[in-house]
């Protein structure tokens, strides 16, 4: 498989501090990600759909880390996610698609988001709340809640 020189990475790094991935392709394109953009916009079928108009509105996210980064094979990165998300293969062309539509795609998000009368906020309940709640239904020990 030959990628086109401007989809190849020269360089992936995660900086824990900032919470940011940046990828620096051949071509000396530099993009810098929030977990929470690349979390929202994952590849996965639990995150795209099985087909067009199936996509998943992914509410919560904000805040979310990057717990783990995998190389698949030449041609991607996998991306385990601190809310239990890993199943997104992100090639590294689709990467730079990401890079590139950054603007177009954050904006849609949003406007997405108020639309549906949610938000990127992470669900946060009441000790009380909390208690009644399993941590399955309410993400807890995934960022969700604040026990």
């Amino acid at each position: 498989m030959n990628l086109d020189p401007r989809h190849v990475p020269e360089s992936v790094v995660y900086h824990q501090r900032r919470n940011q991935l940046e990828i620096t392709f051949a071509d000396g394109a530099t993009f810098t990600f929030d977990p929470e953009y690349l979390r929202v916009f994952s590849p996965s079928a639990e995150v795209q759909g099985h087909g067009p108009g199936q996509s998943v509105l992914q509410t919560g996210k904000k805040g979310v880390r990057i717990d783990r980064l995998t190389p698949s094979g030449h041609y991607a990165l996998q991306i385990a996610f601190s809310d239990g998300h890993d199943s997104g293969i992100y090639t590294w062309t689709y990467l730079r698609e990401l890079g590139e539509t950054y603007a177009a795609r954050w904006a849609d998000y949003l406007a997405q988001l108020q639309a549906a009368g949610a938000s990127h906020e992470p669900t946060s309940h009441t000790n009380t709340e909390a208690s009644r709640l399993s941590d399955a239904a309410c993400g807890c020990g995934q960022g969700g809640c604040a026990r």
